[in-house]
Order: structure tokens, then C-alpha cells, then sequence
């Protein structure tokens, strides 16, 4: 009987700004109230916000992580990881970006292997640099996520992407447009002409939540709290976990 691995969905974007970590974070939330015990890997390795988000206390990150496993063989995940709640829990990205440099890709896909046996999902939140750990990271996804807003900038970077994607016959991936944070009305028609691609998913601009910042400094994870169950954009992405689950 082959053993249960964890599936493995990574959000990122094409440039910053998009509120791709905010997306990451809501989606933990909607995945521990299905009960589905997760993992958050902070792969924005160079200003990662996961563990500052929920006001975790870092004591050992995924540097010290491969460091150690470079140096003196792996010891047990659970030293390097954080628990947020029953289900969730996060790898926090190194302190000092300086670390980034000296994690090696090739350990990057050693740990999602070993974190496959241990969890339900694995989410990774991933900057939008194309490098050697991205490209890992991507292999090792069964579903991208791509966090988008109507910014020019953002359209033809997102292009340019799909273009890439396209040459490679690559197909597992989802966009969503954060209308919540676009600046330039375009339509989503006039988004899906540019791209030659649908939109899957639209967190439209009335979903910006009032004490969005009340709650963030909190430390809070808005899918969790009970009066935004019913908020548009916590039905949009539960819609996107749904389906990938699938």
C-alpha cells in the first residue's frame, strides 16, 4: 500500500506587491479549518513575512535547518519548526538575508521530500525571482498558484511567464487577480484578451477587509475568524483548495 504524501501548493507572483502572502496565510486558514494539517514554508527567502505575520518567535529557520544538515546531518524537523495552531504549522525564512546565499537547492528538494511524509500540504510562499530554488520548488508542486493585480507591469510580467510555461508544456498552475490591490481599473475580459489566458479566480476590490490591519497585527489568520467565513474573496479561494484537492 503506497504511503499518503503530502501535496505540495506553492503561491508566488511576478512581481511584489501583489498580497501573494496574504493569499498564502488565508489559505492556511481556510486548509485548518478543513482540518488538514499543513505546513506554511517560508521560501520568500530573502524578505519572507510568514512568521512576523502571525507574530511567531524565531529561534531556528530554514537556514539553520540546511545549514545543519550540510554540516552535522539533519536532526528532527520539529527543532526548526514553528506551531501556530493544531494545524498549522511554519518554516520561517532565514532572519538575515545575508544565509540566503548559502542554501543549496538541492537541499531545498531533500526537505519538501521529507516534509511530504509528515504532512496533509505543503504551502509554500516563494518570491517571484526565476533561480535555481524557485525552479526546484516549482518542480516539486503539484499546483502554482500565481497572485496577479491589473498593474501593467504585472500583466506583461505575467505574460512573459505564460509564454515560458507554454514552450515547457507545463499546465499546473491557477492565476488569481487581487482587484482588492489593483490600482488600474482594467476588466478581467480585457486581462484575459492580453494574457491569451482565463483568469481562474477574482478577489474582487470589495473584499478588502475594514480591520484588515487590526487583525494582521494580531497576528491573526482572517480565514479563521469566524465573522469573514462568508467574505467573497474566503469563498473565491476555498473554491480554488477545493478544487486542487480534488
Amino acid at each position: 500500500m503506497p504511503i499518503k504524501q503530502a501535496k505540495v501548493i506553492t503561491v508566488t507572483s511576478v512581481k511584489g506587491g501583489t498580497g501573494k502572502s496574504t493569499v498564502a496565510l488565508s489559505l492556511a486558514g481556510i486548509l485548518s479549518n478543513k482540518k488538514l494539517k499543513t505546513i506554511i514554508l517560508d521560501m520568500d527567502l530573502y524578505s519572507g513575512v510568514i512568521a512576523a505575520s502571525l507574530n511567531l518567535r524565531i529561534n531556528k529557520d530554514i537556514y539553520n535547518l540546511i545549514n545543519d544538515y550540510m554540516n552535522h546531518g539533519l536532526k528532527e524537523l520539529n527543532e526548526y519548526i514553528i506551531k501556530y495552531n493544531d494545524y498549522i504549522d511554519v518554516l520561517a525564512a532565514p532572519k538575515d538575508p545575508r544565509q540566503v546565499g548559502k542554501i543549496s537547492s538541492g537541499y531545498i528538494d531533500i526537505l519538501i521530500k521529507k516534509l511530504k511524509y509528515k504532512y496533509d500540504i505543503i504551502l509554500i510562499d516563494t518570491n517571484h525571482i526565476i533561480d535555481n530554488i524557485n525552479l526546484v520548488t516549482f518542480d516539486n508542486s503539484d499546483n502554482i498558484i500565481y497572485v496577479i493585480t491589473s498593474d501593467l507591469m504585472d500583466l506583461k510580467n505575467m505574460k512573459t511567464m505564460l509564454s515560458i510555461y507554454k514552450d515547457m508544456n507545463l499546465t499546473k498552475y491557477d492565476i488569481i487577480l487581487n482587484d482588492a490591490l489593483s490600482k488600474d481599473h482594467i476588466s478581467s475580459y480585457e486581462i484575459t484578451a492580453f494574457l491569451e489566458k482565463e483568469i481562474n479566480y477574482i478577489l474582487p476590490a470589495n473584499s478588502y477587509i475594514k480591520n484588515m490591519r487590526k487583525i494582521q497585527m494580531a497576528g491573526q489568520i482572517i480565514t479563521l475568524e469566524k465573522n469573514y467565513q462568508k467574505e467573497k474573496s474566503t469563498i473565491t479561494l476555498t473554491k480554488l483548495i477545493d478544487k486542487i484537492l480534488k
